[in-house]
């Protein structure tokens, strides 16, 4: 086994399951074509509700190869994390039978967990609300697995046959990143050879909705769904709640090279950081933020200059677009004025968990194709968000090295670096 100091870890294989496309292809797709997926939520009847519309995922669990059985135990996100895990086991091209089973791990990050599941199931036994004492009777056998985040994690080493370290990480709206950051430090401490790992969330439920409206977080632009999610626009007003989930592959590099896989990036660093301020505030310096960014270079062993795409969190409310402008300057100094910043949640919104392992995906896609994706309905920039946000359409760029970052209710602040191999150091 190669020494824990010297494993680089790499992505193989790559499964999305986004708002406009079922499918990597799909995904990326939408994102270079600019389209956006939001529209009027179809899930239950939104009307009575300040903000109506989301990003939903049109999918057919059947027709994807869900079993009646799996339908009925897993919650709508599980189903999710499932099918990206079992499309990102069959584009790795990795003979999962082969492997140790005791090396092989599994890592899924929610926020949520199974929002959608427990919200159908209190409508049942309480009588859509009206009884006081539930029956619970009426609930579904597996009722239990809803309420376990958990469950996610179990279900997705049932399906690759994993028996290694199985962990849900659940960080808020960094859930994504900090899966994978996760999953690439097991690796590279020799714990895991092979882990699978990403984020899935379905939040679009009347709870979600409702909790978002009391803040007034998501926009209420209802008579234009299409272009309701507006990050870094000065007409922003909220951002457009999503759904979702994105599963990689992720090995060892030289075992990667050693059988010819196809290589997306390498994930070359990582971070962290809270800021200890305020549940859903943020300064507005964007110092936690630059904080994660700066270590995440350093343990990628980049300079800033090398960063050559940013994929920002980009939510579309007002003081987290103009927090992480300045995180981006703050930590990049100079260079943030040059490289090229966009965000994806324009076109796919925001699905909370789920979205930083979405984002990681179009990162990586980024590096393969070398292609920019847009910040869709970007028309009237926000004389404070000065960078360059790539408006309406996407740019073919040289991409070697991306920063891919998020941030989160609690004050969760990530930042992930993915590189092509030939470019990181080592």
């Amino acid at each position: 086994m190669t020494a824990p100091h010297d494993r680089r870890v790499v992505i193989t294989g790559i499964g999305v399951m986004a708002p406009g496309g079922v499918g990597t292809k799909a995904f990326w797709s939408l994102l270079t074509d600019g389209r956006t997926s939001t529209r009027r939520i179809s899930l239950f009847d939104p009307s009575p509700f300040r903000s109506q519309v989301a990003a939903e995922v049109d999918f057919d669990a059947d027709l994807l190869g869900l079993s009646p059985q799996e339908i009925r135990r897993m919650d709508r996100a599980a189903q999710f994390a499932v099918l990206t895990a079992r499309e990102a086991v069959a584009d790795s091209g990795l003979e999962f039978a082969s492997l140790d089973p005791h090396r092989l791990g599994v890592t899924i990050g929610s926020a949520v967990g199974a929002t959608m599941g427990l919200d159908r199931e209190y409508r049942t036994v309480s009588d859509s609300g009206r009884l006081d004492l539930v029956d619970h009777t009426y609930a579904v056998p597996h009722l239990y697995n809803f309420l376990v985040p958990s469950s996610f994690a179990t279900e997705v080493s049932w399906a690759v046959g994993a028996e290694g370290p199985s962990t849900v990480v659940s960080t808020g709206c960094t859930s994504g990143l900090d899966s994978i950051g996760y999953a690439t430090e097991l690796i590279r401490e020799g714990t895991a050879d092979v882990m699978v790992a990403g984020a899935a969330d379905a939040p679009i439920s009347p709870i979600t909705v409702a909790c978002f409206d009391a803040i007034k977080a998501t926009t209420p632009r209802n008579d234009d769904p299409e272009h309701a999610s507006r990050p870094f626009d000065s007409t922003r007003n909220g951002f457009v709640l999503g759904e979702g989930a994105a599963v990689f592959v992720l090995e060892e590099l030289r075992s990667a090279r050693k059988r010819g896989a196809r290589i997306y990036a390498e994930i070359v660093g990582y971070a962290s950081r809270s800021n200890a301020f305020h549940m859903t505030g943020l300064r507005s310096d964007g110092r936690e933020m630059a904080e994660a960014i700066r270590v995440a270079l350093d343990e990628a062993r980049l300079d800033p200059e090398s960063i050559d795409y940013i994929n920002a969190h980009g939510s579309g409310t007002k003081q987290n677009d103009r927090h992480e402008t300045a995180a981006f300057k703050r930590s990049l100094g100079e260079h943030a004025y040059a490289v090229p910043v966009s965000s994806i949640k324009s076109m796919v919104g925001h699905s909370l968990g789920a979205i930083g392992a979405i984002e990681i995906a179009a990162s990586a896609l980024a590096i393969e194709h070398n292609v920019v994706p847009p910040t869709a309905n970007l028309h009237t920039p926000d004389p404070e968000c000065d960078l360059d946000y790539v408006p309406i359409t996407a740019r073919d760029w040289r991409t070697d090295a991306v920063l891919s970052v998020g941030s989160g209710f609690g004050g969760f602040q990530s930042a992930v670096v993915l590189a092509r191999p030939e470019r990181s150091a080592g």
